[in-house]
């Protein structure tokens, strides 16, 4: 791995996903150069389930084609077909929380990230920066009840309260934190919303899981009132090591593909449309498959026809979007 001193201090980092193809990263990478210049890189990577993450060789520009401002974007927000996931800004997060950086960004819990030091090296960069706030420095421990807090962000003041124990598999409470301590003073005591019973939660059946096995899991959580918490146990009872709607969507994905591609293929070449129908009925028979046992894996071969398709589109939009750029000047 390239050393953390091969590039310039981070000043900021915004990473998005395409919502259409999960694989596809684009990262904004903006560096502090002496004298107070910056440098806006942007970088593409292929996150690949179960092979090695790879950098693709960029053949454009999309978000930094005009002046890019880092403030204006923010973990949720929308771009076309790319998702906003993760904004580190040195200006507002002195303080980065590390609890804010997704899962498939956590040097920690993803060790796939080695495989591309040109993004990995900056969020190395970033954990060591909120690792030494929250551990190396005892000013920046946490306050006792009622001391009032400063926030930097937006200049809020708010007072420190004792965090209840919450019930995973239970419904958030609604109504102010006032409303709450009136009805306790008046000795209302409002009953808790439970989702689902316990012995309901043990009845539950791999049959019952896999009616939702096409919805994120939570939504899966919510359409069978048990808690996240609980549905992730109830998985590891059943062998299901990882929900399997990314694995299904995925097949879903290549099936619609090959769907289309059957009808033109009857225009053009009859043995060819046939060749591409019987590989889409050995999906649809793959899907039916991990359905039924959610635990398995897509095969190797399915893997690699989706890298390859997944990728001639990735250089066909390349070139259209070259296209466009070259009849703009």
């Amino acid at each position: 791995m390239a050393s953390l001193q091969a590039s310039p201090p981070l000043k900021a980092l915004v990473v998005f996903r395409n919502r259409i193809h999960k694989e596809l990263i684009r990262s904004i990478h903006v560096y502090q150069l002496e004298g107070g210049a910056e440098e806006v890189v942007e970088r593409e990577y292929l996150f690949l389930e179960n092979l090695e993450y790879e950098e693709m060789k960029f053949l454009g520009k999309v978000f930094t084609l005009q002046k890019f401002d880092v403030s204006a974007h923010f973990a949720g927000m929308a771009n076309g077909v790319w998702d906003c996931i993760y904004v580190f800004n040195m200006d507002l997060d002195k303080q980065p929380n590390l609890e804010m950086i997704p899962e498939d960004l956590s040097i920690t819990r993803n060790p796939k990230l080695a495989s591309i030091p040109s993004l990995s090296n900056d969020l190395q960069m970033i954990f060591k920066l909120g690792h030494k706030i929250e551990c190396g420095d005892p000013s920046k421990v946490l306050p006792k009840e009622g001391e009032e807090i400063h926030s930097d962000v937006g200049h809020l003041t708010q007072r420190a309260q004792h965090v209840p124990v919450l019930d995973l598999n239970s419904l958030p409470c609604s109504g102010s934190d006032n409303e709450e301590n009136n009805q306790n003073a008046a000795g209302v005591v409002e009953k808790k919303q439970k989702r689902a019973a316990t012995k309901d939660i043990a009845r539950l059946a791999l049959e019952d899981l896999a009616k939702y096995f096409d919805l994120p899991i939570i939504e899966a959580s919510k359409n069978l009132k048990v808690g996240l918490t609980v549905l992730k146990k109830k998985c590891r009872e059943f062998g299901i090591p990882r929900w399997p709607h990314r694995k299904i969507k995925s097949l879903d994905s290549l099936i619609q593909d090959l769907q289309g591609e059957v009808k033109r293929q009857l225009e053009e070449d009859e043995a060819a449309a046939m060749a591409v129908a019987k590989r889409q009925r050995m999906i649809e028979s793959e899907k039916e498959s991990i359905e039924k046992k959610p635990f398995l894996d897509i095969q190797w071969e399915t893997k690699k026809f989706r890298q390859d398709i997944f990728k001639r589109r990735h250089r066909a939009r390349a070139l259209e979007n070259q296209s466009r750029t070259l009849s703009l000047l």
